[in-house]
C-alpha cells in the first residue's frame, strides 16, 4: 500500500499527490507547498511548473509559524493576493508550508463600496440619481 507522509523532510514527490488533490479542490487555482527542509513544488492549471519551488512568503511562515495572507511584491505571484499556512507536528512547529492563489483577496467589499459611492457622486451628484421624475437611463 502507498502511503504518503509530510513531514520536515518531506521532499516535493512527497508533497505532489496531497497537492494534486488540494489543486483541483480549489478549481485548479494556483497551489505552493514545500517542507522544512526541502524545496517543493508550484502547481498550477493541473500541471506541476516547478519541482525546486520555494518563496519569501513560503519561507517567513515557516520562520514564523503563522497564516500570512499577503499580495508579494516580488515572484511568480507578484501583485495577487495569497494565503499561506503552516503545517505543524503534534508539538506545534511549523514542518511544512501550503500556499494558494486567494481569490477572495482580489475582492475587498469595503474598497469596492467605497468605489461604487464615489462613481455614483460622480455620476450623479448630490442629488438623487436618477431624480424620481427621471427615467434611469437618463443619468448615464
Amino acid at each position: 500500500m502507498d502511503q504518503y507522509v509530510i513531514s520536515a523532510v518531506s521532499t516535493a514527490r512527497d508533497l505532489v499527490p496531497v497537492m494534486q488533490c488540494i489543486h483541483e479542490l480549489l478549481g485548479r487555482l494556483p497551489v505552493t507547498a514545500r517542507s522544512r527542509d526541502h524545496p517543493g513544488i508550484r502547481i498550477e492549471d493541473g500541471e506541476i511548473i516547478d519541482e525546486h519551488y520555494s518563496g519569501p512568503i513560503l519561507e517567513d511562515v515557516l520562520r514564523n509559524n503563522a497564516i500570512r495572507k499577503v499580495i508579494p511584491p516580488t515572484g511568480p505571484y507578484r501583485g495577487v493576493p495569497v494565503t499561506v499556512a503552516p503545517v505543524r507536528d503534534g508539538s506545534g512547529d511549523a514542518i511544512a508550508v501550503i500556499g494558494i492563489v486567494d481569490v477572495t483577496g482580489v475582492f475587498d467589499i469595503a474598497d469596492l463600496m467605497e468605489q461604487y459611492t464615489t462613481i455614483r457622486k460622480q455620476v450623479c451628484g448630490a442629488d438623487p440619481c436618477p431624480l424620481p421624475t427621471e427615467s434611469t437611463a437618463a443619468k448615464r
